[in-house]
């Protein structure tokens, strides 16, 4: 067979070294034709592999599964055989392809009904043998529609954007070592490492496992985790009877497991189902579904008032067709066809804008809901704290202490013994290296060129060795079983023998103190056993508390040949410092009426003392316990938690319980979490919020939000950008109507009286494309004013169009009318209409919407406080429509086609002077605000 051009020069050099080994012995240089040969066979070969139906693996057996997919299973496939691979089978990714080309989205445009007026009216113009009104009309039409589709395509780039979400990743042994993968690299035959909180990243075929529970919730609809097995099955029924099989995209609750990739991409089971919820359209948001039915309600009264005018100038004998043509002119200008569409533009806006600051919106409702956000949930460990966690303090059970200097995984640093400050290494003090001993072989963490995989907990204990030089003696042991730490018994084990030794087993043990302890009847002394007192129980229990209060996470450490009587060797104080940030952040929503929370599995003193580190409920703390939770009802639980800011030695269902009682007290609750334990409260919370480098995939696939840095300060700014928006969006609405009502009116008022018409078809389009054009755009992504975060949370019921807002709109539509009006009725003589009429008429129009736009940018600041550059982009939309303006008033081209003459350089002076007094009204009617109401401080809409 032979091989395209790309793949040769993929395989040329990662092949070389292979096809050393088939070098005949004796000769210098290696046979062209030999090494050809075997370089063929090899990749034939390589190309019979192919994805194994997992009806079929499930009935193989670990060697015969080895030889379908050809792969060794101690050492994995070589790079080689993954390029060789992904030729064949692709990425293990899926790609849905957008059928609908470029031509037909912008054809779809002209489907809307306004458009088919306007439309019909340049036919009607043509049948009548009015081309210039004709051409006038399509041209319009082409700029409206042109700019609709430039704001709906930009709109959906952007969301293809912020679908890319965090890429799942896995632990895959190739070439005899384990690497941190994407899980787009995976190939068929690859191996994969599982563990709690990863996500399958793609059908595996499982050969070895540990107690391991698959949430398969995806595929089956049940709650409960399937039980896996690596044992062969002799018949295979449905998929979820495939007890050795687990599938991409299910979640590992429990235990551990490795497993061989048997389906990538299209050919998993995943396949179909992910194509089916690409299928799906995203909801439309509260925001958007509010301003439709704004819309809807405008359209219809427009419609209405459009009715009218035609109906009462057919009845005055006015001309049909010119009534027609303005009539359907005005409609395209005052129904706001654009709100809709700045809706989303401005979120997705905010939202990459989030982005930037390193959040990741996986929803784009969400940032509206972030405005309301007045509670907010967070874990302690890895969200309000750092996750790099260090162990800073030992005592042993015998008595001695010993103080770890260094920070992180890099494993510098030193132990020394108190008070003689003696650096320890190995089992130079025997109580010290076996405490130091237990805690590296209970462990799953791995540390490699100072980048640590698993959990930062085990990282620490790891890193504690590396200091005593005690990394390796993990290696001594043979783990034969293992009893995965979870939330609920607050404990991990593991059963080992030494190597090459017919000794008896032992377990090694870690957890919470109060949990370990009660497996513990004796305890070591200079490495010999004694029976545990209660003297001693007391010792150490004072020990713990004295270490939680200074902030240090506690973990208690034994072994031992039966888990019923263990010998307790120590604990283990564990520090995981708060972030930079964080006390500052806290302070910040605190004084803006959002109440920070922490719950955590800690104990209270510990709870208490990263509480007062960080400033929660500024000082004022209160707490409570899981147990305490479980012993309160469902109405009194509703009512307590508002008061309480820390919530220690938690479950997941107590971190449940919390959340859906903030939300039966009215609160909107936003959660933060790591780990696999927040799972179900960032799932049911109003905004899920997961870590993006601490956080398992478990937490990330719950969340809605995702930190990328892990730092619990962008919270704020996402908060803050939730605010923004919502306000940017009041300002849109505001100048958008104001705009529409003074085009109705203009033209109802002057039709109802019998006047000449002030602004002819052409005129009205061009107002329209102000209206919904760049001007209008540049208000949507006003940047957050800077006060903004020190707002209450606003009331999710709070409606767009409020009664101050609507005040203001009348208050900016009387005054344009009454401008425009004035300058209609000096400029119009007993004589008729002129173009300098319409000219004057329009261009004070026009001038009036610029000095609108400029006061609309904030609904309560001054235009010097908010700065008068600080939105560049809506200075150079402001600049491009009076440009614009100009050259319709001068081009002789554009005199034609918009019926207008030559002004003068004093009329401009005049217009512009008249213009702006709505600018000025609006601006002292805010002066008058901030000193007469003066704004109350409140803690948001629910306490």
């Amino acid at each position: 067979m032979v091989e395209g051009g790309f793949a040769k020069l993929f395989q040329k050099r990662s092949f070389f070294r292979f096809a050393q080994k088939y070098q005949p012995l004796g000769s210098g240089e290696p046979e062209e034709e030999t090494r050809e040969e075997c370089e063929l066979k090899i990749i034939e070969k390589e190309k019979e592999v192919t994805v194994l139906p997992p009806k079929e693996a499930c009935k193989c057996h670990k060697e015969d599964l080895a030889k379908a997919l050809n792969v060794d299973l101690q050492t994995g496939l070589s790079e080689f055989s993954v390029l060789q691979r992904r030729l064949k089978h692709g990425w293990n990714e899926f790609s849905v392809e957008n059928t609908e080309p470029i031509w037909k989205k912008y054809l779809d445009q002209f489907k809307n009904p306004l458009i088919l007026l306007l439309l019909a009216s340049a036919l009607v113009s043509v049948i009548t043998k009015e081309y210039e009104d004709a051409a006038s009309i399509a041209m319009a039409v082409l700029i409206v529609v042109t700019v609709a589709f430039i704001q709906e395509y930009r709109s959906e780039k952007s969301l293809e954007e912020l679908n890319k979400l965090v890429p799942p990743e896995c632990n895959c042994l190739r070439e005899g070592k384990l690497q941190h993968l994407l899980a787009r690299e995976l190939v068929p035959g690859d191996i994969i490492y599982l563990s709690v909180g990863d996500r399958v990243p793609a059908d595996l075929r499982l050969i070895e496992v540990t107690d391991l529970l698959v949430d398969e919730s995806s595929f089956t609809g049940e709650a409960e985790p399937c039980n896996k097995t690596d044992s062969v099955l002799l018949e295979a029924g449905d998929i979820t009877t495939l007890s050795n099989v687990v599938f991409m995209g299910t979640l590992v609750r429990y235990g551990k497991g490795k497993g061989v990739v048997i389906g990538t991409g299209e050919s998993s089971q995943f396949g179909e189902v992910f194509k089916m919820m690409q299928a799906e359209e995203t909801p439309k948001t509260p925001l958007q579904k509010s301003m439709d039915r704004l819309g809807k309600q405008l359209t219809l009264f427009s419609f209405g008032i459009i009715g009218l005018i035609m109906l009462i100038g057919w009845l005055q004998g006015k001309h049909l067709l010119s009534m027609f043509t303005i009539g359907v002119s005005l409609a395209v200008a005052a129904i706001p066809e654009g709100l809709p569409i700045v809706v989303t533009v401005t979120l997705v806006l905010g939202i990459l804008r989030m982005a930037k600051k390193r959040v990741i919106v996986k929803k784009l409702p969400i940032v509206e809901t972030l405005g309301c956000c007045n509670v907010i949930c967070s874990d302690k460990t890895g969200t309000l704290t750092a996750n790099e966690m260090t162990v800073t303090w030992l005592v042993t059970s015998d008595g001695f202490q010993a103080e770890v200097s260094g920070v992180g995984y890099n494993g510098e640093g030193n132990v020394y013994l108190l008070p003689s400050k003696e650096i320890l290494k190995e089992f130079s003090n025997v109580s010290v290296g076996k405490l130091v001993e237990a805690g590296c072989v209970v462990n799953n963490a791995i540390i490699r060129k100072n980048t640590m995989i698993g959990q930062p907990t085990e990282g620490a204990l790891i890193a504690l060795a590396m200091k005593m030089e005690l990394a390796d003696i993990k290696d001594i042991y043979v783990r034969k079983k293992e009893i995965p730490f979870s939330s609920e018994q607050k404990w991990m084990a593991v059963k080992c023998t030494l190597k090459n030794q017919d000794q008896e087993d032992i377990y090694f043990m870690k957890g919470a103190f109060e949990e370990v302890i009660q497996y513990c009847t004796l305890y070591n002394s200079g490495g010999i056993s004694l029976p545990l007192t209660p003297q001693q129980k007391a010792f150490y229990q004072q020990e713990e508390k004295r270490m939680g209060s200074s902030g240090l996470r506690v973990l208690a450490l034994a072994s031992g040949p039966e888990l019923g009587k263990l010998t307790f060797l120590g604990l283990v104080g564990i520090i995981d410092p708060p972030r930079a940030g964080v006390r500052e952040a806290v302070q910040v929503l605190f004084e803006s009426g959002v109440s920070v929370k922490m719950i955590t599995g800690d104990a209270l003193e510990t709870a208490v003392a990263i509480g007062q580190n960080i400033g929660l409920c500024n000082g004022k703390l209160k707490a409570m316990s899981g147990e305490e939770l479980d012993q309160l009802a469902e109405a009194e639980l509703s009512s307590t938690v508002k008061n309480v800011s820390i919530f220690f030695r938690t479950s997941p269902k107590h971190k449940l319980k919390i959340i859906k009682a903030l939300q039966r007290s009215g609160a909107v609750v936003s959660m933060t979490g790591d780990g696999v334990n927040d799972a179900v409260a960032l799932k049911s919370a109003d905004i899920g919020i997961a870590m993006g480098q601490a956080g398992t995939d478990v937490s990330k696939e719950a969340a809605n939000m995702i930190l990328v840095d892990d730092d619990f300060s962008t919270v704020m700014n996402a908060i803050e950008e939730g605010k923004g928006i919502f306000y940017n969006i009041k300002n849109f609405v505001r100048f958008q109507l104001s705009t529409s009502i003074s085009a109705l009116s203009l033209i109802t008022l002057s039709t109802v009286l019998n006047l000449p018409n002030p602004l002819n078809a052409m005129q009205i389009l061009w107002i329209n494309i102000i209206m919904d054009g760049p001007p209008a755009q540049s208000l949507g992504v006003e940047p957050v004013d800077q006060d903004t975060i020190k707002q209450p949370p606003r009331c999710i019921t709070d409606t767009i169009l409020s009664k101050s807002l609507i005040l203001k709109i009348f208050m900016s539509a009387i005054i344009i009318i009454s401008g425009t009006l004035f300058v209609f009725w000096k400029e119009n003589p007993k004589s008729g209409i002129t173009p300098r009429t319409t000219t004057m008429t329009f261009t004070c129009f026009v001038f009036f919407d610029l000095f609108n736009a400029l006061t609309c940018r904030s609904q309560t600041k001054l235009i010097f406080e908010i700065g008068f550059f600080r939105n560049r982009m809506f200075l150079y939309s402001v600049l491009g429509s009076f440009l614009g303006q100009l050259a319709v008033i001068y081009v002789p081209p554009l005199q034609k086609i918009f019926q207008t003459e030559n002004l003068r350089v004093l009329d401009l002076l005049f217009l512009t002077g008249l213009a702006s007094s709505v600018f000025i009204v609006s601006e002292f009617v805010k002066f008058c605000e901030k000193r007469c109401c003066r704004p109350k401080h409140t803690k948001g809409c629910h306490n």
